[in-house]
């Protein structure tokens, strides 16, 4: 079993306690690393923590995990609703994919509604602001831990 997760985040994520804080919450994406590395050491899991604007370096980082057998937490956020590339990268991967939104995308503008990327997700964990990463995390683990059995 590879015990490294890619936690990859999407455009407008390094602005996390700065956009919107009424709708996203006041937590910043450093705090949201912080959570994470904290989160993978306590399970004996490596972390990849990333974040990039631009969907081809979510698409080579989505193959750079597949390279190495690991299992990935995304947090697409605008992606989720029109990347066909990032969602066609994903599904070339056998590991664990737990795809995390901080807001409720269910009871947002329709826009917000529909996501492509949970078309390959193994499970999606949405509405529980950043602690929806801690939960993915263990998702990952518990899958990463059955498969391993």
């Amino acid at each position: 079993m590879n015990d490294t997760v890619y936690i990859l985040n999407g455009p407008n994520l390094n602005l996390l306690g700065v956009r919107e804080p009424h709708v996203y919450g006041s937590t910043t994406l450093a705090e949201v690393e912080q959570l994470c590395r904290r989160v993978c050491a306590e399970l004996g899991l490596r972390c990849e923590f990333r974040q990039s604007n631009h969907e081809g370096v979510l698409v080579d980082w989505v193959q750079e995990a597949r390279e190495k057998a690991a299992a990935v937490v995304v947090n697409p956020a605008g992606l989720s609703f029109r990347s066909i590339p990032l969602l066609d990268a994903l599904k070339t991967l056998d590991q664990p994919i737990a795809e995390v939104h901080i807001t409720n995308i269910h009871r947002r503008d329709p826009i917000y509604q529909q996501s492509l990327i949970s078309l390959a997700a193994t499970g999606v964990i949405c509405g529980f602001g950043a602690f929806g990463y801690e939960l993915a995390i263990r998702a990952v683990a518990q899958r990463l831990a059955t498969a391993a059995a």
